[in-house]
């Protein structure tokens, strides 16, 4: 496999937005991961160490990965829709992605309110593609449980400062996920991207 190089995109959903979009690729790629990033409203970003990180090492375990802004972040156009409106960005990366690459399977995966967003999503469209979420943050909102059954992995730290390693578990077990624990992690999960990598090439392969 050879990784080609990173390339721009622009994404317009259905109400109109532009959305600063990333694709990181190799020419025999096995799968597409659609990568959400973190909270907009507190500093997150595609651009995020860890989405920088995981999404080439993801490339590098053989799949192509779409990064994006939400509404209102870096170079995309719109305003924080308050978690609501970020769903139809969900909607339109996956849609970009399978349009893409119609021939590839399309996983999903996301880092905080990424995680907790691109979840609400598979709730709402029924979804049940491959999906990885880490560092859910359940204690600073409520998840979904209407979810269609499909492989799911939920990564926490045991030092995670927005949802305990108990909580975690607790829903992983209602929506029929596993869950991996890294231990001496926090939500951050600095010097951990590789562990990461790992876990998540493992549930989309």
């Amino acid at each position: 496999m050879v990784r080609l190089p990173s390339s721009n995109a622009a994404l317009t959903t259905p109400d109109g937005i532009v959305l600063d979009a990333r694709w990181d690729e190799t020419d025999q790629a096995r799968g597409i991961v659609v990568f959400c990033h973190p909270h907009p409203q507190y500093g997150g970003t595609m651009h995020a160490p860890l989405m920088h990180r995981v999404a080439l090492g993801l490339v590098e375990a053989g799949f192509t990965v779409l990064r994006f802004n939400f509404r209102g972040v870096g170079e995309s156009t719109g305003t924080w829709g308050g978690g609501t409106a970020e769903v139809v960005d969900v909607d339109t990366a996956i849609g970009a992605a399978r349009s893409k690459h119609p021939d590839l399977p399309v996983s999903l995966a996301g880092w905080s309110f990424g995680a907790l967003t691109s979840l609400r999503w598979q709730a709402r469209t029924g979804d049940n593609s491959p999906y990885a979420g880490i560092a859910l943050p359940l204690d600073m909102y409520v998840p979904p449980h209407d979810l269609v059954t499909g492989r799911r992995t939920l990564i926490i730290g045991d030092r995670d400062q927005f949802a305990s390693v108990e909580a975690t578990r607790g829903y992983g077990e209602r929506i029929g996920a596993t869950v991996e624990v890294l231990a001496g992690s926090d939500h951050f999960f600095v010097f951990r991207h590789d562990r990461v990598t790992e876990l998540l090439a493992q549930t989309f392969s």
